[in-house]
């Protein structure tokens, strides 16, 4: 079964940090494609309910190891909302079984966090060639915003990547200014990744610690 042909296409962007929400929908009006085409959310739960009603034609979404939905799961949710949606996956770990997990679910591309506004531009506009080819409705306007972005320095200059924090679990040993201290608690506050280190009270975000 394929998916109606649609005027244009839809994206949901899915990831528990804002800034990462915030990059992934600007470089997607770098474009071309309008605001209302572009949803997000910050977490599968959430993104499910509004994906169901909002049938996106590609699901940009972060892994989601630890949810009880993961990125894939979600996906394939979706696709019975609409089934022609394409899988898009962000990750800090990415391994051979990621890959192969990935792969086996159809994913576009598995994308390792962090990556620089460059990696997501490139990786992205690859999908979106792969896509003109397979919904000929779209093909010539597709054709069009990928041509518009060829070459350095077409996309909006604001457009920057947020510093994206390292993967850290508890127990880690990581360094904090001039001392070093063991993360206890790992959490999101407000779409920021966010750490407890060992005997402190206050919370320190991830991007601030360097893991050793």
């Amino acid at each position: 079964m394929s998916a109606p042909a649609n005027a244009e296409l839809r994206f949901l962007v899915v990831d528990a940090l804002a800034g990462v929400q915030t990059f992934a929908r600007q470089l997607l009006e770098g474009f071309g494609f309008p605001a209302h085409s572009i949803r997000c959310a910050s977490d599968t739960d959430s993104a499910l309910a509004l994906g169901l009603e909002f049938k996106p034609d590609f699901l940009i979404t972060d892994w989601f190891a630890k949810a009880g939905m993961n990125g894939i799961a979600l996906y394939q949710r979706l696709k019975t909302a609409n089934p022609g949606c394409r899988l898009a996956l962000l990750s800090f770990e990415v391994t051979p079984a990621h890959e192969a997990e990935a792969h086996a679910a159809g994913s576009r591309f598995l994308l390792r966090k962090p990556f620089t506004a460059d990696d997501l531009k490139s990786t992205m506009q690859r999908s979106l060639e792969l896509l003109a080819t397979e919904r000929p409705e779209l093909a010539q306007r597709l054709n069009a915003v990928i041509k518009a972005q060829q070459g350095p320095g077409k996309l909006p200059v604001k457009l920057a990547l947020p510093p994206l924090p390292p993967q850290l679990r508890a127990g880690d040993r990581v360094q904090y200014g001039n001392a070093t201290d063991t993360v206890q608690f790992v959490v999101v506050r407000s779409g920021e990744l966010v750490v407890q280190l060992k005997g402190k009270p206050e919370l320190v975000p991830a991007h601030k610690l360097q893991r050793l």
